[in-house]
């Protein structure tokens, strides 16, 4: 799940010490269910019983806790208004593109290729950002990064072959 991914990514990034459980989302088991009953990872509990379902929340809730190299870009804000500009077009835009080029079959309205280009829109604007600098927001790791590489993966995933020949 790229959600679980990125809150993974963020969370060991911060040094956060967590039990990990995988989750079969076919056979939920009944201790998850009982703290979030929406049933969908990844989902984090504290030591206070706090619960945080969402994943962005889980990012930004990790690095409350420890971000030393400033991936939160609290320092740079018009950077941070890109980030989160980034953010909202991946958990948006590419993710609906994403699903229905990754699961055409539920969506015959389109072809495949059709979706895939899409969702291209969006590679070609993180292409772009990449050609200027070595990271999406600036020239070291930010949350932009860690919270839209799972999202690229997956879409890698549904043609490798095709997206090992594309421009990206």
């Amino acid at each position: 799940c790229p959600y679980a991914m990125r809150a993974r990514m963020a969370l060991s990034y911060a040094g956060v010490a967590v039990e990990i459980r995988e989750i079969s989302l076919k056979q939920k088991p009944a201790s998850m269910l009982q703290v979030s009953p929406k049933g969908t990872v990844p989902v984090l509990v504290l030591t206070d019983c706090t619960v945080i379902e969402q994943s962005l929340d889980i990012v930004n809730w990790s690095l409350s806790q420890s971000d030393q190299d400033d991936w939160a870009m609290q320092a740079d804000l018009n950077a941070k208004k890109l980030m989160d500009a980034l953010i909202a077009l991946n958990d948006g835009e590419f993710k609906r593109a994403l699903d229905k080029y990754k699961y055409a079959i539920r969506f015959p309205e389109n072809s495949p290729e059709i979706y895939r280009t899409q969702g291209e829109l969006f590679l070609t604007h993180l292409e772009n950002l990449l050609n200027q600098t070595t990271y999406l927001c600036r020239y070291q790791l930010s949350k932009a990064d860690i919270a839209i590489f799972p999202f690229v993966r997956q879409f890698f995933m549904v043609d490798e072959a095709w997206f090992e020949n594309a421009d990206y």
